[in-house]
């Protein structure tokens, strides 16, 4: 009946869990497209987008209808000699439509227009950091949820072992070899073992629910990660990485591109001195028997000029001036800082891979070691706090390699987000 209870729980701890069969790329394609941080800087596009349209809209012509009607106290009139003639009536009805259309202000408008498209593309390119950003938080979560069922695997092997030591001491203990005391101190970490494997056991059902909250899925739907096959950082410098951040880095185009607004909205703000030229025409009909042709048409061509704004247009050079030149000293700031990320991800990434290496033959010293002590106590040589340090070193070599390698996984993806590199492109292939 013992050994019935040992096989079923074995068969429960390591048949996985139906569930939604998940692979990396499958995951990042729903988040960068139904990622609630890609849906906000979408939304953010949009907005600047808008600011194009209206930039662009003083070389598209206005058009106004209008009507109105007038009453005045005293009729106007006007005196010819001894008479008095009256112009018009006291009260009439005017209506009409007038369009304008700007003819030339001396870049002004092409300025601004040129300004709210180089917004427009620094929203585009947060809106790729969103995506981009959005798909390493998927990864690093795609591979903890992997590490975790490794790691719960390691613990259900632990508990395994500590099962079959248990076996043995009582097997020992009823033929007198060894006392009571071998019996106790099996069961004590049997126990400890399998709290181990519980605390596991949640942290793989919390990082599930992670990668479900990154889908837009229940929390608690069933995830069955596949392995990742790639690495796509093989051999590359760091001098080549600092090569592409500084090309590919977002950061960076994102401050190159409000540089490049900045300086076409100084332009704009420098026309503002100059003349416009515009082009106005409309129909009008008024309602006023004194006025011989109640309809007509008109036509005028005028020039603005700005002779006075109160100082308005010289603080706003000014302001802008200042901004510009704080933006071009935090260019600086941030190419060095995408250096520095880059050059911290490529060290972490260098770390874990001579974990790696650490790690490689580590598993099989362990085995060995626990294979060799657990034929000691058998044979009635060794003790039982050796065969338990043997076990206790067996999962710690396990449990190392597999953060190993998860570490070095992670790093990696690291290293390709701060290097700006898009991670669908790249993991998606």
């Amino acid at each position: 009946m013992r050994r019935l209870t040992i096989a079923v729980f074995f068969f429960v701890l390591f048949v996985p869990a139906a569930g939604l069969s998940l692979t990396l790329e499958e995951g990042l394609q729903i988040v960068e497209t139904k990622g609630r941080d890609v849906k906000i800087a979408r939304s953010d596009e949009e907005v600047a987008r808008g600011a194009v349209s209206l930039a662009r809209s003083p070389w598209l012509p206005s058009v106004d209808l209008y009507g109105n009607e007038t009453w005045l106290q005293y009729q106007p009139q006007f005196k010819f000699g001894p008479n008095v003639v009256p112009t018009s009536q006291d009260r009439y009805l005017t209506y009409g439509v007038r369009a304008s259309q700007l003819l030339y202000d001396f870049g002004k408008t092409s300025s601004s227009i040129d300004a709210a498209a180089f917004g427009l593309q620094a929203r585009e390119i947060e809106t790729l950091r969103a995506k981009n950003r959005s798909a390493l938080e998927f990864i690093i979560a795609y591979l903890d949820l992997l590490e975790s069922e490794k790691l719960l695997q390691v613990a259900a092997e632990e508990v395994k072992q500590y099962e079959a030591h248990k076996q043995d001491a009582l097997v020992r203990y009823d033929a007198g070899v060894v006392t009571k005391n071998d019996v106790l101190q099996a069961d004590v970490t049997l126990a400890d073992s399998r709290q181990r494997y519980l605390t596991f056991e949640n942290l793989r059902s919390v990082r599930a629910s992670h990668i479900n909250s990154l889908l837009l899925r229940p929390l608690n739907e069933a995830v069955q990660p596949e392995e990742v096959r790639k690495s796509p950082s093989a051999g590359i410098s760091l001098e080549a990485a600092w090569t592409v951040a500084e090309a590919e880095s977002p950061e960076i185009r994102v401050i190159d591109a409000g540089i490049r607004s900045k300086e076409e909205s100084i332009k704009a703000t420098q026309a503002e001195y100059l003349p416009s030229f515009y082009l106005s025409g409309g129909y009008e009909y008024q309602e006023n028997q004194y006025v011989v042709n109640q309809s007509n048409w008109s036509l005028i061509a005028g020039v603005n000029i700005n002779l006075s704004s109160g100082g308005a247009s010289s603080a706003k050079i000014h302001i802008g001036k200042s901004e510009l030149a704080s933006l071009r000293i935090t260019r600086d700031k941030i190419v060095d800082a995408v250096r520095l990320d880059v050059q911290e991800a490529y060290l972490n990434l260098q770390t874990s891979a001579q974990k790696i290496e650490v790690t490689k033959t580590a598993v099989a010293q362990a085995e060995e070691n626990l294979r060799l002590q657990r034929l000691r106590y058998q044979e009635g040589v060794g003790t039982a706090i050796e065969l338990l340090d043997a076990v206790t070193l067996l999962t710690a070599a396990r449990t190392n390699t597999w953060s190993a390698q998860y570490g070095f996984e992670r790093a990696e993806a690291g290293l390709l987000y701060s290097m700006g590199k898009d991670l669908l492109s790249v993991y998606g292939k």
